[in-house]
């Protein structure tokens, strides 16, 4: 079996992996930093960097961009301070939002004016980033970000770098209108390029000079006695001047305001804040009553949900794994076989399911007719309005195009012990015939499942009791999360892994609410317009190992908040369907049957029910317009 191995050839792919990581731990500057490739968000933990896996063979453009992202995450890895910028950087809002912006735009820059190669590699990673082209025409500052704005005008200060094209209508949009609040200053930022401090106290009078952040909201003398908190002489006047950053540094984790901020944020997401809280709780509390500011503003329990009275007794040895990565290509063939054979005898029926659901889509993606209008083809239907009286207008149609937004569709399936049998056999066959059907209609298909690694709590509970079992320790078991088709891969690709679902011994407990998170989180990251996330159960949230030691209800409590969050504050479209159990009481938009069986059915309906609501929506914006022309022609 070694041989064997050893024979087989290497990956197109494997040489370019293995040069990224070399010159990403060269431009790091540290021996100990890891460089793993994965599927989620490349971001910064720790001594790690987390890239994204390159294609099997990835063309030209693809590769630059592929260095652009590693060469960005590897100068954040050298030239950024995260306790520095945890000090300056503002609590909430559109300053915090525009202070993440400019220090990332700082630290491409250092990499940039100094590497030829490297500039081109971030400048292939930016237009990448832009390519949506959301912001070629703007016709509202709602619609274009500020801190974009921002970041892009002092990228283009410190590099001499002109933003992409791409973002003409958003440059446009605020360009003179910072040039008149902030031009002098952000003249100056490059002069302090390599001097994140100094930058960062300059990076607050650009945003007290636009009025995002009010005077003295963090001020240098406030930041260097939160740094030394031991220093206890200050007495009441220290604390007081430590209320804000203290408050700003607690509500920091939650924040999310791109993909490339969150990478330093969650670099030591579990580090406490460096001020003494114990001196400081009466004179937060004495300042947040004084204002109209809450106490955690935008704080939400997919980013923190200690904050919301979930706990997690330790994460060290949750799991998020490719479908390949748990099982042997010769098991995963063989699973297949059998999926294969038991299509054959589901195939009919979620075939002419499938089937109606493409019509619907394609039918939504095809061309539409404006009618009454005064020229253009004439319309058949009103040949005898003509005929009577030749110079009646309204008596032509045209084609028009459909707005059809491209869109992803997350299918999330439980894959706990419940599910066993033929519940997951229908699932897994479901998922497989859902995924072509919708590709084959442009919309691409994540397909996820979510378990635990063990029964009655793995090595969570056994260092839990080699703790001494201390009280309220929160989920207790090892989470793995399982990625059976990622939306980039074809399903051609990816068939082999979805066939893992009926594999003895992978259906164990299910945790939810995080497992819902997660899917989300995922979600939130693709640049589609519309993202719909699909979630497939049997049950409520079940881990016998937490809920021995905790609450009856604490996961389902968990799941409630999670889905609040989500249907309320989230662009995400979010649907349920419950085998056998009312998800109805959980989930605004759900259904719940009986059997099996009936779920290709429910899958369709409610996939056919989200597009159609789509369509009704556009309908009456190009009758508005056909209105609009009909009374003008009147006229």
């Amino acid at each position: 079996m070694t041989q064997q191995r050893s024979k087989r050839k290497e990956a197109p792919v494997e040489p370019l992996k293995r040069a990224l990581a070399t010159c990403v731990r060269t431009i790091a500057g540290g021996g100990d930093v890891q460089v793993t490739y994965h599927t989620g968000t490349p971001m910064v933990i720790g001594h790690t960097v987390n890239l994204p896996e390159p294609p099997r063979t990835p063309s030209i453009k693809e590769i630059a961009i592929l260095r652009g992202t590693a060469d960005s995450l590897a100068l954040r890895a050298a030239c950024h301070d995260k306790r520095l910028h945890d000090r300056m950087v503002p609590s909430h809002g559109v300053a915090r939002d525009a202070f993440e912006a400019m220090e990332r735009a700082r630290v491409e820059a250092v990499g940039a004016n100094r590497m030829e190669g490297m500039a081109q590699n971030l400048k292939a990673r930016l237009e990448s980033q832009y390519a949506h082209g959301r912001y070629v025409k703007v016709n509202s500052r709602e619609e274009a970000p500020l801190s974009e704005a921002l970041a892009l005008l002092v990228r283009q200060k410190l590099t001499g770098e002109a933003p992409p094209i791409s973002t003409r209508g958003l440059m446009e949009e605020w360009s003179d209108w910072v040039d008149q609040k902030a031009g002098d200053l952000i003249d100056r930022l490059s002069d302090h390029v390599e001097d994140q401090k100094s930058f960062a106290q300059l990076m607050q009078e650009v945003l007290r000079a636009m009025d995002l952040m009010e005077e003295g909201k963090p001020s240098q003398e406030t930041q260097e006695e939160q740094a030394e908190p031991e220093d206890s002489e200050g007495g009441e006047e220290q604390s007081a001047d430590n209320e804000t950053g203290d408050a700003g540094q607690e509500q920091q984790e939650p924040q999310q305001s791109s993909e490339q901020e969150d990478l330093g944020e969650l670099e030591e997401s579990t580090e406490p804040a460096p001020a003494d809280e114990s001196d400081d709780d009466d004179a937060d509390g004495d300042e947040f009553a004084d204002t109209d500011e809450p106490w955690r503003p935008n704080v939400s329990v997919l980013d923190d949900p200690e904050s919301f009275g979930y706990k997690i007794f330790t994460r060290a040895n949750d799991e998020e794994a490719d479908a390949e990565e748990l099982a042997s290509v010769e098991e995963l063939e063989r699973l297949r076989g059998f999926l294969d054979k038991e299509l054959a005898g589901l195939s009919s029926v979620v075939a002419r399911l499938a089937n109606r659901l493409q019509r619907r889509l394609m039918a939504q993606q095809n061309r539409d007719w404006d009618f009454d209008l005064e020229e253009g083809t004439l319309d058949s239907a009103r040949l005898t309005r003509v005929i009577v009286d030749p110079t009646a207008p309204l008596s032509f149609m045209q084609e028009s195009d459909i707005d059809f937004r491209d869109t992803v569709v997350t299918l999330l399936i439980d894959n706990s012990g419940s599910m066993r049998g033929r519940p997951i056999l229908v699932a897994a066959c479901c998922a497989d015939i859902l995924a072509r059907t919708l590709e084959r209609c442009g919309v691409k298909v994540e397909i996820l499942g979510f378990t635990t690694k063990a029964w009655k709590g793995g090595q969570s509970r056994e260092e839990w009791i080699a703790e001494g079992k201390p009280v309220n320790p929160g989920r207790l078991n090892d989470l793995r999360h399982i990625i059976y088709k990622t939306a980039d891969s074809p399903w051609r690709r990816t068939k082999r892994s979805l066939a893992l679902m009926m594999r003895e011994g992978l259906l164990k407990e299910n945790i939810d609410g995080e497992a819902l998170a997660w899917a989300h989180r995922r979600l939130l990251g693709r640049p589609e317009q519309r993202r719909i996330l699909m979630m497939i159960s049997d049950g409520a949230p079940v881990d016998d190992s937490t809920l021995s030691v905790n609450t009856g209800h604490y996961l389902e409590q968990h799941l409630r908040q999670v889905i609040h969050e989500i249907e309320t504050n989230s662009p995400v479209q979010l649907i349920a369907i419950g085998i056998g159990h009312d998800v109805t009481r959980y989930y605004r938009r759900a259904v719940t049957i009986s059997d099996a069986s009936e779920l290709a059915g429910a899958m369709t309906d409610k996939l056919v029910e989200l597009f159609e609501e789509n369509k009704r929506t556009e309908q009456p914006r190009r009758k508005m317009r056909s209105g609009r022309a009909g009374r003008t022609l009147a006229r």
